[in-house]
């Protein structure tokens, strides 16, 4: 059973797109965002929280990307 997952998008003043994923364990947080990144455009910088490197089992994973509007 897939678990609930949350993102939340930050937008500052100079229109960064701050995007934070919870919920997600691995790589699913990648997987979640990639078709919202694809309709707002090329990701220009991906920091990977340390749970994304924790085991699936773990229940909440924090990441945040930032993304360049086309």
């Amino acid at each position: 059973m897939a678990e609930y997952q949350k993102i939340e998008y930050l937008i500052g003043k100079d229109g960064k797109i701050t995007e934070r994923v919870i919920g997600a364990t691995g790589g699913s947080c990648i997987d979640t965002t990639a078709g919202m990144e694809k309709a707002i455009g090329e990701v220009a910088h991906r920091s990977l929280l340390p749970e994304y490197y924790s085991e699936e089992e773990t229940l909440e994973s924090n990441t945040q990307q930032s993304l360049e509007e086309n």
